[in-house]
């Protein structure tokens, strides 16, 4: 396994649209196993091939026990509800905007030996679902962006001041 380069917003690979794998093979198998370092090292939740250069519809997401969730030619069957909230790629680092996302997703896919299956994600893993489907579409979050984006800090000082203003509000009543 080795850790990938992660290629940043601005890259034209990031805007493609990603082929189909067809060859489920050692090099499919390699690319998986460096995905998923190279997204350990990153402390990401998920990660998709176009991310590490690769224009293969495989992309990487963590489910709800912490597990990385392989998916290889993913399709999203449905979506419910609505989930809102900040989110961040690693292909846009230090970067987070205000996002709306399904907050239940069911996708199918192929497993890294071409098996079909199917699997559900509720919260941060349905988040995740859309956000890594979206890049083998060749889409970022940015264009989903609500308001603007944000630095760390400045997503920092804004969640701080918000709490400082419930806090004042709490206070005046009993």
């Amino acid at each position: 396994m080795a850790t990938r380069k992660i290629i940043e917003q601005g890259d034209g690979s990031l805007t493609k649209v990603c082929r189909p794998v067809t060859s489920f093979d050692q090099r499919l198998h390699e690319l998986i196993d460096d995905m998923r370092e190279t997204l350990e090292q990153a402390n990401g939740y998920g990660l998709a091939a176009p991310q590490v250069g690769i224009l293969r519809r495989v992309c990487l997401a963590m489910g709800p026990d912490g597990k990385v969730i392989e998916l290889v030619n993913p399709e999203i069957l449905e979506t419910s509800g609505q989930q809102e909230g900040y989110e961040g790629c690693l292909s846009v680092p230090g970067m987070y905007g205000w996002v709306k996302r399904p907050s239940w997703a069911k996708v199918r896919a192929q497993d890294r030996d071409g098996k079909v299956f199917e699997v559900e994600g509720v919260g941060m893993t349905a988040r995740c679902f859309c956000h890594e489907i979206d890049h083998l579409d060749g889409h970022l979050f940015t264009e989903l962006v609500i308001g603007g984006l944000y630095t760390e800090a400045e997503l920092d000082a804004a969640q701080a001041e918000s709490q400082r203003k419930k806090g004042k509000g709490r206070k005046g009543k009993s």
